[in-house]
Order: structure tokens, then sequence, then C-alpha cells
């Protein structure tokens, strides 16, 4: 059985276990920052926002997450010091702009009321087993949205896409990135859904399936 939550209603003590979903589920973007996950989570332990992710528990552990944002709201609060202190001068300052210039500016047409859903990941131990399908119908069914978006899907994510096509999702725009191919990918693509005050779903506490959404751009290495 999936169990969401809100994370800041889990509290504290759950921050760190959030946030190593969180760094392993997105590790292969992380690279040019550490290709330790262990570290990562340290240096990204302090910054996350943790009442804009939404959390996937299986028998109260942290399965899968999602973010949820509307307008100018962040998912992100960095430390630049915190950041260098674990990932060093380097690395650390290429963490601390990218989290900064990616992850901390409203999404063109962001506006009150439209929620934005990001970084739907699930823990591969618990693929299969209806996390994402949960987390997703849960944020579907929160009061006060009609509009979602979801952002900057790689096209190669074929479960993710199909995922949010079934649960109503229509592509809306798709945009080549630079570094790409690079990263194994072609372009990003973006859907959205508008709801009617008669079609939203109950929050799904039931098992489906699939893994994840959003992810950030490919970033260009460091040397050593």
């Amino acid at each position: 059985m999936v169990v969401v939550e809100r994370g800041d209603e889990l509290g504290e003590g759950y921050r760190r276990r959030i946030t190593e979903v969180y760094v392993r589920s997105f590790a292969a973007d992380f690279v040019a920052f550490s290709r330790d996950t262990g570290k990562l989570a340290d240096a990204f332990e302090h910054m996350l926002l943790l009442e804009r992710f939404y959390i996937a528990l299986v028998d109260g552990e942290p399965a899968g997450l999602a973010s949820l944002t509307e307008g100018d709201q962040t998912l992100f609060a960095p430390r630049w010091r915190e950041i260098r202190r674990h990932l060093g001068l380097a690395r650390g300052l290429l963490g601390y702009v990218v989290i900064r210039r990616w992850f901390m500016r409203p999404s063109d047409g962001a506006r009150p009321r439209l929620a934005e859903i990001g970084f739907v990941a699930t823990e591969p131990a618990y693929q299969g087993r209806g996390v994402a399908t949960a987390l997703l119908r849960h944020l579907l069914a929160l009061p006060g949205y009609r509009e979602y978006v979801l952002e900057d899907i790689k096209d190669t994510n074929a479960p993710a896409l199909g995922l949010y096509a079934k649960l109503g999702f229509t592509m809306y725009k798709r945009r080549k990135v630079r570094f790409a191919r690079r990263a194994g990918f072609t372009e990003l693509m973006s859907m959205k859904l508008v709801q009617d005050s008669t079609s939203q779903p109950t929050a799904d506490r039931s098992p489906g399936a699939v893994r994840r959404d959003t992810e950030v751009l490919p970033l260009p290495e460091v040397e050593s």
C-alpha cells in the first residue's frame, strides 16, 4: 500500500531519507557535481523545502517523491558555504550556480493556481508498485488546482510519458537542448492537463506503475 504525505508533515526526521531518494533518483544528472550519492545528500540535505515535496511511503519508508509549486514558489534554499563544504570549491560553485539558475526561477508561464509538478521519482526497489501513479493521483486531487504542467521531460523517458498520457496530460511544447545527445536524449517535452470540476480524481492509495519525470539539464563536466 502506498501512502502519500507532504514532506513537512512527515517532519525533519525524514529529511535525510527524502534527500537520499532525491539524489539517488537523479544521480545521473548530478555527475558534474559528484558521483558519490552520499556526498550529494550531505550537500543538498539542508536546501530542500519539504513543504513543496510530496513523499510516497511504503511500510513507512520513502519510496518516491514529487514536487509541486505554483507562481514564483521555489523548491530549494541553498547555502553556498554548506554546498562548498561537501563538494569543494569548484564543484560546489558549479552546483550552487546551477541550482539557483535552473531550479530557483519560475518557469515560463508560471502563475498562481497553475500547478507545476516536477522531480517525480521512484526508488528502484519500489518500481512497479504504483508509487508514481499514487503520487500523481494525490497531486491531481489536491484542492485549489485545475491546471497542471510537467516541464522538460526527456523524450527517451517513455515510461513517464506513457503514465502522464494515461492520466490525461497532453503534449504542448518540445524543445531541443544543447548537449542533449551527450546525455542520451534528443529534446525535452512538456505536458499539461486541465481538469473540469467533475473530473478531478481522488487520491490513489492502490498499486499502479512507473518511474520518473522532470530531469535537470545536462551539465558540463568539471575537470578534476
